[in-house]
């Protein structure tokens, strides 16, 4: 595959993203407001770009890891955007997490402005599984666009699923987002149970592989949060911005979802005591806010 690859964007998740394929050979261009976030990068043989459309005429993938749809359109259709500068066959690849139905739009305007194919690919696993080349993906696009992205990111996902058209991807990716949040808050209360009772959270996982109360997030998250390991896979406040995307599309299709709507308002308070920022191993604060500082 000798496709360079551009990335805009790279908080924890593009960074994860780029440095997996910076290690599998790829030619890699960057941009991110932030130049800080470009150096470790730089460092390891990417090349940092001065605009968005100078990565944009200097790539034949463009990948996005960004918060939300408005940024998603500004990188696209802004005076120095994506759009200003695509040239014929290129493709363009979200793997932001952001609405589904403003994800159809973008990818009918920018086919109809440019002729570029879209493929909404957000994402499940984190930064470990980026880096581990095992990340999960949920794609939406035409079946050809989905098939060459499928080439280009199979150096940094295992599972990758075709839901069906622009927009299919965040859809199953809001449902991936109910199943994970539900899922942290439990563990991070049995952990806390756990604790309390003298039992060694840690060993947990193990005493529970392969029995009904198992997932990955058990496996993962368990001992990280026994030890308060805060070393950043991902951001509460992420977490709460799907939650409130799914309310909203939820909403619209008159979906009763009590339990997520608990969960919600749960982000909403550690977001609001200050620690939206920290990892997921973090929901441990929301049962110990008075003793342990944000």
């Amino acid at each position: 595959m000798s496709e360079t690859i551009g990335i805009i964007g790279v908080g924890v998740m593009g960074s994860a993203i780029a440095t997996r394929f910076l290690e599998r050979g790829r030619t890699v261009h960057l941009r991110d407001m932030d130049p800080q976030k470009l150096a470790p990068l730089v460092a390891r043989g990417a090349i940092a770009m001065e605009s968005v459309a100078a990565l944009t005429q200097a790539s034949d993938v463009i990948i996005t890891s960004l918060n939300t749809a408005e940024i998603v359109e500004a990188v696209l259709f802004g005076a120095d955007g994506i759009a200003a500068a695509a040239k014929p066959g290129q493709l363009f690849i979200d793997m932001s997490s952001i609405d589904p139905k403003a994800t159809a739009t973008l990818a009918a305007r920018l086919e109809r402005e440019t002729g570029m194919a879209y493929v909404d690919a957000p994402l499940s696993g984190g930064a470990p599984a980026a880096l581990a080349g095992r990340l999960t993906l949920m794609m939406g696009g035409s079946p050809e666009a989905v098939e060459r992205a499928k080439a280009v990111l199979a150096d940094v996902a295992a599972n990758m699923t075709h839901m069906g058209p622009c927009g299919a991807g965040q859809t199953t990716k809001l449902i991936n987002q109910v199943l994970c949040a539900c899922n942290f808050l439990a563990v991070a209360e049995a952990t806390r149970l756990a604790l309390d009772g003298g039992v060694d959270a840690a060993r947990i996982p193990q005493a529970l592989a392969g029995g009904r109360a198992d997932s990955r997030i058990l496996q993962e998250f368990m001992g990280k949060m026994a030890a308060f390991d805060l070393t950043p896979t991902g951001r509460i406040d992420n977490m709460l911005k799907d939650l409130e995307a799914v309310q909203r599309y939820a909403m619209a299709l008159r979906t009763p979802m009590p339990l997520t709507g608990l969960v919600t308002d749960l982000h909403r308070m550690m977001v609001a005591a200050g620690i939206g920022p920290q990892d997921s191993a973090a929901y441990m604060k929301l049962f110990d806010f008075g003793t342990r500082a944000a």
